[in-house]
Order: structure tokens, then C-alpha cells, then sequence
């Protein structure tokens, strides 16, 4: 983003005043009908170094002049000659040296005192340096000066003869609350920052640069302002901010880090819902969030299989806390009835069915989870039911549960991988059988259904 706020053109006509502002010879001669302030050779010799062509040699003819008639009342047009003509030689600091120094001419023409400001501002990104000792020092006079901009701005219309139009006068205003809000923002000064900002986007939402900047500016608060800043990275990234891929990488990383779901592809559905929403409304609502993991943590800890199923069954928004908190999560006892076995090369999947009651897993006779056990080595590229980007450490191998068939009762520890909501279904991954419930041979005499704990995990 700051490579590219530096390759930014610099349009060092300042075209948004230059139409609107009358030249200066103009001004000059209206001066001459009455009795001028300045001098015959002083004249020449600002006209001379107007009419140079060469940036060198104009230098040389300014600081003549300067050094001539240090006390001119023309200074205000050899200060902007020198910092225009230092642009043209991409001098930088010395170009800002002189805007500055018109700017603080508190008599000089306020149209070109405002102009100045905006050539300062342009340039600003041209000739900082964040790792120059005086770096707080520039950006508190790049802050300044673009505050004073705002400040001076809607004066431009009541000078005599204006053409600045009210578009002119709020996009001005708009440029400089951005430029001010990024000095803040590198000043660590936040809330400064925010006020800029909001400030500019209320006059031009469509600021894909200062949204992102906004988000920045939230996120960097103590506490963190987390949902207004990720509401403000959306809109960046809606609007196309340059380099919006990477934004939106950025956006997702925080997110997971402010929610730390168990698994992290919840975030994506997350996500693309934030995105839809913020491309239509600059504000965030109060009644939109996301869980923080707190929230989560809460929901996890008081949750019991019986809980989970009632939870994910019920749908709706409780369904997806429910399922942010649980995905992933290992359970180390869970009993259950299997109603049907699946085998395939290297695994079984046991379709069990749970409850709080034991008449109840003795009646079933359809399953609500899908346990998968590998009777052989699990392959690296495994994939998970519901695309879950679940990490699972190795897990040994049960070749005996194959002994294991209808209506015998199961005991596991395991990990939630996904769910199917209808007809409801919970997929388990990384389980371990209980040894003691798996038969000593195949056809052997079944086994009492295992006494039932408390199934937290």
C-alpha cells in the first residue's frame, strides 16, 4: 500500500484550484492602476525568473532576487516559483521548504497559500522519510498543514471575483482530512486519526484509500476497535483499494485472530458476508458483529454432545456460535449405538446414534453421527467431510474395529470435523475407539451399552 501511495501521480498544476484561481499578472495589473507595492526592477526581475525556462537557471535568477529584494511584497510568487520549479526537479524537501514558506505568509493571497498547502501534501509522500530523525517533527507539519487547508478552504469562495465551485471546495476538504488522518495515523495518534478519516469519507465515501486507512486506525486503538475496523477493510476492499487481494488476506487474518474458531475455514462464509454488507453502507450497524473468542470460549466449555446436537439441529444463528466454537473440537468420551457400518479401503465409518437416553440409543435405528475409525494408516491427503480445514495430528490405526457391526454399542474419543444439517449429521475424524467395547472376535457376544458420563470435551 505505501509503494503504492508513493507512485501516486502528483499533478503538480494542483489542478483541483489552478482553473479557478486568476493569474497573477492579472492581479499585478489591476496593482498598477493604483500605486503598486513593489518596485520597477523588482517587477523585472520576478518577471525574468518566471519567464525562465530552464529549472537551474530559474533557481539562480530566484535566489538573485531573494538576495536583492529579501523584503519584496512579491515574495508570495518567488516562493511558489521555487517551490514548483524545485518539484520539476524532483527535489522534493526543498520544494515543501518553500510551500511552507508561503503558506506562512498570513498576508500573502489566500488562494495561493491554499494551493501551496495542497503541493505540500502532494509532495509529502514524495519526500518522508519514516527513519529520518525529525520523521514525528514532518508529520506533525504534514498534519498541520492539512488541517489549516481545511480550515482556509471555504474561504476561497468569499474572495472577490471566485470561481471555486462547492464540488471544489468539498473535494479540497475531503484531500486534506485524508492527508491529515494518515499524518495521525503514523503518529500513533488513533483517535486523531479516526475523527480525519471519518471526517473525509462523510464528503467522498467512496475513498477506498482512507476506508483502509480507517480500518488501520481501529485495529491500532488499546482496545482494539475490531468490528469497525474490519467493517472499514471491507469497504477498502469493496471499493477496490489498490492491492485489494492482499487487504482482503489481511481482513481474514484478523478476523481469525480476533475469533479463533476451531476451524479456520469458518472464516470464509464470514467474510463474504462482511464484504456484502459493507459494499452497501459506509457504517457499520450496531446490530451486525462477529463472536470474539471469549464468546467462543464460553459456548465450548458448557457444551456436551447432547448440547451440540440440539444446538446445530436447531438452525439459525445459535446454530452458527454453536458450530464456530465446536468445529474442531476433541470430545475424550462419547457413547453411542451403531446402527450401520460403512467399510472401505483403510477405514470404517460407523453410523451411531447418541442421546441422553439410553431407551432411546436401544430404539435407534438411524444414526446422528458418523464416526470414521482408520483401520490402516490415514492418507496425508485425506479430505474432510464439508471441506473443514481441520489439522489432524496422525492417529494410530484400529484394524480390530472391524469386528464391531450393528446395534454393538461404541465408545470413542474424537474431533468434529463438520455437520450436515438435514438430515442432521455429525461427522467425527481422529477417533479413537474405547478397546474394551470392541469384541475379542468377530460374531462374539456383544457387550453392554457403556455406562454414560458426563460427554463434555
Amino acid at each position: 500500500m505505501q509503494r503504492y501511495l508513493k507512485r501516486m501521480a502528483i499533478i503538480l498544476a494542483f489542478l483541483l484550484l489552478a482553473p479557478s484561481i486568476a493569474r497573477r499578472t492579472a492581479g499585478q495589473e489591476a496593482q498598477q492602476s493604483q500605486q503598486p507595492s513593489y518596485t520597477l526592477p523588482e517587477y523585472n526581475a520576478e518577471q525574468a525568473a518566471a519567464a525562465e525556462k530552464d529549472p537551474q537557471a530559474r533557481i539562480k535568477k530566484l535566489d538573485a532576487f531573494v538576495a536583492q529584494f529579501p523584503n519584496s511584497t512579491l515574495m508570495e510568487y518567488i516562493d511558489q516559483f521555487y517551490y514548483q520549479t524545485y518539484y520539476q526537479l524532483k527535489n522534493y524537501p526543498k520544494a515543501i521548504e518553500y510551500a511552507d514558506k508561503l503558506i506562512a505568509l498570513d498576508k500573502a493571497d489566500l488562494a495561493l497559500r491554499v494551493q501551496a498547502i495542497q503541493a505540500r501534501v502532494q509532495l509529502f509522500g514524495l519526500a518522508f522519510d519514516a527513519k529520518a530523525p525529525d520523521a514525528h517533527d514532518q508529520l506533525t507539519k504534514e498534519r498541520d498543514a492539512a488541517l489549516m487547508g481545511v480550515k482556509l478552504f471555504p474561504d476561497l469562495k468569499k474572495q472577490p471575483n471566485s470561481k471555486v465551485t462547492d464540488d471544489q471546495i468539498k473535494e479540497g476538504t475531503a484531500f486534506l482530512e485524508a492527508a491529515a488522518g494518515a499524518a495521525d495515523l503514523q503518529l500513533k495518534d488513533y483517535p486523531a486519526a479516526i475523527e480525519a478519516f471519518k471526517a473525509g469519507l462523510a464528503i467522498n465515501p467512496k475513498d477506498a484509500v482512507s476506508d483502509y486507512r480507517l480500518g488501520l486506525s481501529y485495529l491500532a486503538m488499546t482496545p482494539p476497535q475490531s468490528l469497525d475496523g474490519f467493517w472499514s477493510l471491507a469497504r477498502a476492499v469493496d471499493l477496490k483499494v489498490p492491492d485489494d487481494a492482499k487487504v482482503k488476506d489481511y481482513l481474514r487474518s484478523r478476523i481469525l485472530a480476533y475469533e479463533q474458531p476451531g476451524c479456520d475455514s469458518q472464516v470464509d462464509p464470514q467474510l463474504s458476508e462482511l464484504l456484502q454488507l459493507a459494499a452497501n453502507s459506509p457504517d457499520r450497524p450496531a446490530t451486525y458483529t462477529i463472536p470474539a473468542h471469549d464468546d467462543l470460549t464460553k459456548i465450548s466449555q458448557a457444551s456436551t454432545i447432547i448440547t451440540v446436537i440440539s444446538d446445530l439441529s436447531a438452525g439459525g444463528d445459535k446454530a452458527k456460535m454453536t458450530w464456530l466454537a465446536i468445529c474442531g473440537a476433541e470430545f475424550p468420551e462419547v457413547v453411542g449405538k451403531i446402527v450401520d457400518v460403512q467399510k472401505s479401503e483403510g477405514s470404517v465409518d460407523f453410523m451411531v446414534f447418541t442421546s441422553a437416553s439410553s431407551d432411546e440409543m436401544q430404539a435407534a435405528t438411524m444414526a446422528n453421527m458418523d464416526v470414521k475409525v482408520w483401520t490402516a494408516p490415514k492418507p496425508a491427503t485425506a479430505a474432510l467431510p464439508n471441506a473443514n480445514s481441520v489439522n489432524l495430528p496422525p492417529v494410530e490405526p484400529q484394524p480390530d474395529v472391524v469386528r464391531l457391526s450393528k446395534d454393538d454399542p461404541i465408545r470413542f474419543a474424537g474431533m468434529l470435523v463438520g455437520y450436515d444439517p438435514s438430515p442432521f449429521l455429525l461427522h467425527w475424524d481422529h477417533v479413537k475407539v474405547d478397546p474394551s467395547v470392541i469384541p475379542e472376535k468377530a460374531g462374539g457376544a456383544k457387550k453392554p451399552m457403556p455406562h454414560r458420563t458426563a460427554p463434555q470435551h
